[in-house]
């Protein structure tokens, strides 16, 4: 077995951590009575923290984005050899992996033709809001400015991508929100919001014409939505859904906008989650995954047509798309991105993806067969989710806390799973699992093992 090394004077860390830093998505008060938890080291899929407790880590960073697992040397050798001969020149100059890394993505995605880098995903997704906005002043006198975006959908941190949130917790207490960004509903079928109606798919598609029709298709410049929602409860699109909503693209003259942050670089098995629908986006946004961590990169990824908006009058200033990121620049990024995707390709990870898929899912609708309190299961690839509820037949939700303590309960395990939580109001109630793509047979038992024995715990 693994041990992770310790500094000698971990103690002065961890005072140091609760004395100085703000952490993500945390209640410090917690902190005055406890040490906040600090991780060390990590191998493979597996992870120490400063105690060296050891951790099978089923959320790949907690946030979808160590795709390739710790402790890479092939990546951090290739970043540090980068940095060495240039670590950093403005966006407005090029240089040799933001080339090499745009030629190497465009060649997984049939269509498309233009890299924009940026550094996280939040960034990604606002290039393209600003985009049509752009587009909607240039080509539309002012009109099609408005962005559609999916209930329970996420697309980032930022006041604009906020305002496209379909999370209506993570919205709270940061408004008034920017104006023009309206919602389409859901497409979790286990919820239908008609009831129990046939081709529940095509309902849910034809749900965002309604509203297309009900705001003027005029005004609507963009659709934004996640391959597969993620933070909202892990739920994948139902037969029928993405051939309707490309039809309907096309019919009102509405960009497609695929939000791939959580999707992106082999998560459902494929190069990108909407791949699997054959689907032609007109914006692909990616970043967690791009480099699994070891670098800060994401892309907007367009194609000519959009590109070509944006240079047909040089003469006028203001043709051109006048945006920057300062970090979209460093080097490190693409240099580490291309060592990512070499991994993937040669270790057959694609292929991993399916096969240990197809297992953890396998486990999962096994335990929901022994577990009451699993209501449905539902996943693609190597993104998987369990909804907790406390009666199958209302499907009552189960209770955050409730919910939160089999989280707590597997890593008191050792094995580290995530939950929808600060996201949909009295919904917060799936268990959420996307470890790295690495992760074999064994270690998906023992994920599941350890959420077994959590349920029982937790739910009786």
């Amino acid at each position: 077995m693994n041990v992770a090394s310790r500094p000698n004077d971990i103690q002065a860390v961890i005072e140091a951590d609760r004395a100085h830093v703000w952490h993500h998505l945390s209640q410090h008060k917690q902190y005055e009575a406890t040490d906040p938890r600090i991780y060390v080291e990590g191998k493979g899929t597996r992870v120490w923290d400063a105690t060296g407790k050891e951790y099978l880590d089923a959320v790949a960073g907690a946030v979808w984005t160590v795709n390739v697992g710790y402790g890479r040397t092939t990546i951090a050798d290739a970043v540090r050899e980068q940095l060495i001969k240039l670590n950093y020149f403005a966006g407005a100059a090029g240089n040799i992996p933001a080339a090499l890394f745009a030629e190497k993505l465009i060649e997984k995605m049939p269509g498309m033709t233009r890299v924009y880098y940026s550094n996280s995903g939040s960034e990604a997704n606002e290039k393209v809001f600003k985009m049509v906005r752009q587009i909607a002043h240039r080509k539309h006198n002012g009109g099609k400015y408005k962005i559609l975006y999916r209930d329970r959908d996420y697309h980032g941190t930022t006041l604009g991508t906020l305002a496209a949130a379909g999370q209506k917790e993570r919205r709270e207490q940061y408004g008034p929100m920017p104006e023009g960004f309206v919602e389409v509903p859901h497409c979790l079928e286990y919820r239908s919001q008609w009831g129990d109606v046939e081709d529940y798919g095509l309902r849910a598609a034809n749900a965002i014409e309604d509203v297309i029709l009900r705001e003027g298709p005029e005004t609507i410049g963009l659709l934004c939505l996640e391959p597969v929602t993620a933070g909202g409860g892990v739920i994948v699109p139902p037969k029928g859904y993405w051939e309707r909503v490309q039809e309907i693209c096309l019919k009102y003259d509405v960009l497609l906008h695929i939000d791939e942050v959580v999707c992106g670089m082999g998560r459902t098995g494929k190069w990108f989650g909407y791949q699997h629908y054959g689907i032609e986006p007109d914006f692909v946004t990616m970043a967690k995954g791009v480099a699994s961590g070891y670098a800060a990169i994401s892309c907007t990824v367009t194609t000519e047509k959009v590109f070509e908006m944006f240079k047909d009058d040089p003469s006028d200033p203001l043709s051109y798309f006048r945006d920057i990121s300062t970090f979209g620049g460093c080097t490190s990024g693409p240099a580490a991105a291309l060592e990512n995707m070499r991994i993937i390709v040669d270790e057959g990870l694609l292929e991993n993806t399916l096969k240990m898929g197809e297992r953890l899912m396998n486990n999962l609708r096994e335990l929901q067969s022994r577990h009451q309190v699993i209501g449905d299961v539902r996943g693609l690839g190597l993104f998987c989710g369990a909804e907790l509820v406390m009666d199958r037949e209302t499907k009552e939700p189960a209770p955050e806390k409730m919910v939160q303590a089999v989280t707590a309960d597997c890593l008191a395990q050792g094995v580290i799973i995530g939950a929808t939580n600060r996201s949909v109001p009295g919904l917060n109630n799936t268990l959420c699992l996307s470890p790295p793509l690495i992760i074999n047979a064994a270690e998906i038992d023992q994920v599941t093992g350890a959420i077994d024995k959590a349920l029982t715990k937790v739910f009786g």
